[in-house]
């Protein structure tokens, strides 16, 4: 679904090239939900405005459903860590949004009874006709996942939009992310910081070198079934979490690879910082 293909990519800075991505090229492979993470200021975000079509690379390819990405996708949804949502306009119309800018060929009423649809997934019930300014934090979120999905993308890309919300709101719309993608599946690309997040939502988590950045590790995530919050706390899980911190940390120059975790227990580098 997902390919990059030896991908190169640097900013133009006063100061001369700013080398961001080097030679990455990954498989996001159809219905999967693939998360991103790595040290700081390493190029995720670049790659969610390369996948979706937002910039094109200096060398190399992006590849969506067997096609060249050489401009912005309208089979590719988004949403960020700020749910950017218009004050003027209602809830419900704020969702509808999309769907005038793609001309998609639902009708007004279909696009309608959809978007009540994913406001009841969500746990928005009955806020259709309210303001962004009536809505907490959370819920304005929920409305800016509804809006990235009412017009049925394949992909859906997330780039931090659960990091500003407090920990308690952060984990009940993961739980809403699995709800959602249980009722339509599509292809995911999380970017984030949260590790914990990474497993509990994503089949496979990549982790990204430093700038400019590679592929450093990846991780299959083995948790079958749907997941809850407790899955977090078993043993495989609190392995996985270990792998994926040493790794970070490796990235960042704080650890090396043979200094690996065994067992989900920190390394001896790891209990040193």
């Amino acid at each position: 679904m997902i390919e990059l293909r030896e991908v190169t990519h640097a900013y133009r800075t006063k100061a001369g090239p700013l080398p961001v991505l080097d030679n990455l090229s990954l498989k996001i492979p159809e219905n999967s939900f693939c998360a991103v993470v790595g040290p700081s200021g390493c190029g995720k975000s670049t790659l969610t405005r390369l996948v979706s079509g937002l910039m094109r690379p200096d060398e190399g390819q992006v590849w969506l459903h067997n096609q060249m990405v050489t401009s912005p996708r309208p089979t590719v949804g988004m949403a960020f860590q700020n749910p950017v949502l218009l004050e003027w306009r209602t809830i419900l119309q704020n969702i509808l949004l999309p769907l005038e800018i793609v001309k998609s060929p639902m009708s007004r009423a279909e696009a309608t009874e959809r978007a009540h649809h994913l406001l009841d997934l969500v746990g928005l019930t009955g806020f259709a006709d309210k303001r962004p300014s009536e809505l907490s934090g959370g819920m304005r979120q929920r409305a800016s996942l509804c809006r990235s999905i009412i017009h049925k993308p394949d992909v859906l890309i997330l780039d931090e939009p659960f990091g500003a919300l407090d920990a308690f709101t952060r984990e009940d719309l993961w739980c809403t992310m699995h709800d959602l993608r249980a009722e339509e599946p599509f292809t995911c690309l999380l970017i984030t910081h949260d590790l914990r997040e990474s497993v509990f939502l994503a089949d496979q988590v990549i982790v990204l070198s430093s700038r400019p950045a590679q592929t450093q590790y990846v991780l299959d995530v083995d948790i079958p079934g749907k997941r809850t919050l407790d899955d977090l706390y078993t043993p495989k899980a609190v392995e996985m979490l270990a792998m994926l911190r040493h790794q970070i940390q490796v990235a960042q120059g704080r650890a090396t690879s043979a200094d690996a975790p065994l067992d989900g227990h920190p390394s001896e580098t790891e209990k040193a910082t």
